[in-house]
């Protein structure tokens, strides 16, 4: 039964998604939208299959500017939540500032990145990781404060350091929002170098974008987003595969509710 309802749910959202496409489908062809304005999903999937060669090189640059910025990003706000948790004074300084931080629109800040950086990958790396970092470390550090207090006390009774507590209590406390964080940053971690990309450069999945637009090849630039939008769920689901090797607990927690 349980087996049942389970299918049901994910075949619903694919049914639906499918009934979109369709609609789509024949709103274009039946003319309501002229097709060079809004191409078709047929259209975009046989241009999708044509571009694959002369896109790979640009797939290969994004892909590569995406997962280093979000490695990267993992490391800083580990490290930052870490510090941020054991000593409340830089706490109270830095977190006001990272919260300020994410109101400044990354599409403003990133052509001040390629002033200073130029045009190569290194920008588009550095705004992946602002667009990572903040969540990585809000959901580290919730995770971190919620930690029951009464295994903190005891482990302290039992002479136990901090860093033994740390290994022992906070960091199993904090696993689950800390992927929660993750999984987050993972589909933002595309989208990031994409926006870093359409500001200058030689390749990526951005900078095709921009050139494929000027020449008006909607076609194509749907083909794009559809890329887009593969390789941000490819990078979300691999984080769940990670989450379930690491906790293996809580999908059989699932299964039993």
């Amino acid at each position: 039964m349980r087996r049942l309802v389970n299918t049901e749910s994910r075949a619903i959202p694919v049914v639906f998604f499918a009934f979109l496409l369709l609609i789509w489908q024949l709103i274009v062809d039946k003319g309501i939208i002229a097709r060079y304005i809004l191409p078709t999903p047929k259209d975009i999937f046989i241009t999708l299959i044509e571009i694959l060669p002369e896109i790979k090189i640009h797939i290969f640059t994004t892909v590569y500017e995406a997962l280093l910025g979000f490695f990267i990003s993992i490391v800083f706000a580990m490290v930052l939540a870490i510090i941020m948790d054991n000593v409340r004074i830089v706490k109270r300084a830095l977190y006001p500032l990272l919260v300020i931080s994410q109101t400044i629109p990354i599409i403003a800040l990133a052509p001040l990145f390629i002033l200073w950086f130029g045009f190569g990958k290194l920008p588009k790396i550095i705004v992946v990781v602002l667009v990572c970092f903040f969540p990585i470390i809000v959901s580290m550090l919730q995770g971190l404060e919620s930690v029951d207090e009464d295994m903190i006390n005891l482990l302290k009774s039992m002479g136990a350091s901090k860093i033994q507590i740390f290994k022992m209590v906070k960091f199993p406390g904090a696993i689950v929002s800390f992927f929660s964080g993750l999984r987050i940053a993972a589909t933002y971690s595309i989208m990031g170098a994409v926006i870093g990309e359409w500001l200058g450069g030689k390749t990526g999945i951005g900078v095709y974008m921009i050139r494929v637009k000027n020449s008006f090849a909607l076609d194509k630039f749907f083909a794009a987003i559809v890329i887009i939008v593969i390789l941000s769920i490819t990078v979300f689901k691999v984080i769940s595969l990670i989450e379930y090797i690491a906790m293996p607990w809580k999908q059989e927690i699932n299964n039993k509710g």
